[in-house]
């Protein structure tokens, strides 16, 4: 184990405080010296993601390596968009249903799970295709996660009380006010994400924006390949919103009825993902006609608004290409992605 990188776990162990990090042992060493190639394709939800990747996997003998917050737990299906079982059958995929829902997940375990899934896959000589909309999951693989002061407990109780008391919207709104940067790029009911940014901004009198990947440089042992999936916010906005009628008609209340009996509002993450906030919200009150149209309304526009925030997360990422859908049918985006490969 070399020094940097014990220097950098010390980094992701202080900032997190993780009880379930993944060891780096489990990553295997690389097997060239030669840099493995890795595609990552990102963008908003719904854009196309999931079909290019397959698309790209079969033609470029790749797997797929989901940076997706919620997928990887088990029973989250219809919420997520997760692949169906005959596309994970044709294409092999990494990170996907690894967790049960009461179980923690964050973006140490992921950074770890994902780099271990892609020296695998470049170990078998195939591509690792990392495919997600989850912004600071990639930033975090791209950069390593970002540096911050040890969590204090005290002040996080504090904080964790004042969030019970005063509620998400309170809390979001006073984040806005003394970081407006830090919290244009997360949710504004991420429960976790709010009451750490509070605790740092305590602890550091600075703000959480000045402490993301500060000093950040580009991890030496992967050639990656970086694209950025868009469509005209017209259409963007009718395909999420046609998703959100289709996932309701094929099950998604009774999917988080039977995960809300098996533990999914003790996970404060899982429990606030876009569609299984709002459904649980639903399914505790009277579940009126009115109710559920109001429910309707909620879980469309949640879904436009985080769609809007990836595309604000992506904008600051210059190691993207940007492809418009709407431009290029996803055979033309599929040649140029593997153009750039051969042509590198």
């Amino acid at each position: 184990m070399n020094s940097g990188t014990s220097c950098e776990t010390d980094i992701f162990q202080r900032l997190f405080s993780s009880d379930s990090l993944i060891q780096e042992q489990l990553i295997p060493p690389p097997t060239s010296q030669k840099k493995p190639t890795v595609i990552v394709i990102a963008g908003p939800t719904c854009c196309g993601k999931s079909a290019l990747a397959l698309m790209l996997a079969e033609a470029v003998k790749g797997e797929i390596v989901t940076a997706d917050s919620v997928q990887i737990y088990r029973g989250m299906d219809i919420g997520t968009a997760k692949p169906l079982p005959f596309e994970r059958d044709l294409i092999p995929h990494h990170l996907l249903d690894i967790r049960d829902v009461w179980e923690p997940f964050n973006v140490v375990d992921f950074y770890y799970e994902a780099k271990h899934s892609i020296d695998l896959i470049s170990s078998m000589g195939k591509v690792p295709i990392v495919v997600g909309g989850s912004g600071f999951y990639i930033h975090a693989l791209l950069y390593g996660p970002p540096s911050g002061p040890a969590s204090n407990p005290e002040i996080r109780k504090k904080y964790e009380e004042q969030f019970d008391r005063l509620g998400a919207d309170e809390m979001y709104e006073r984040l806005n006010q003394l970081d407006s940067e830090y919290a244009k790029t997360i949710s504004c009911h991420d429960r976790q994400k709010i009451i750490r940014a509070h605790e740092i901004m305590e602890l550091t009198g600075e703000k959480v924006s000045l402490h993301n990947w500060k000093n950040r440089r580009i991890p030496k042992g992967y050639d990656f390949r970086c694209w950025f999936l868009n469509r005209p916010r017209s259409t963007l906005y009718r395909r999420i919103e046609d998703r959100c009628e289709k996932m309701l008609a094929h099950g998604l209340l009774e999917e988080v009825d039977w995960l809300d009996r098996h533990g999914l509002r003790n996970n404060s993450s899982a429990s606030q993902a876009i569609g299984y906030r709002q459904t649980l919200d639903f399914l505790a009150g009277n579940r009126s006609r009115e109710d559920y149209l109001k429910f309707v309304e909620d879980f469309k526009k949640f879904s436009r608004r985080y769609a809007k925030r990836q595309l604000t997360w992506f904008r600051r990422e210059n190691m993207f290409t940007w492809l418009d859908l709407d431009l290029h049918d996803p055979e033309a985006a599929m040649e140029l992605i593997i153009n750039d490969l051969d042509a590198r």
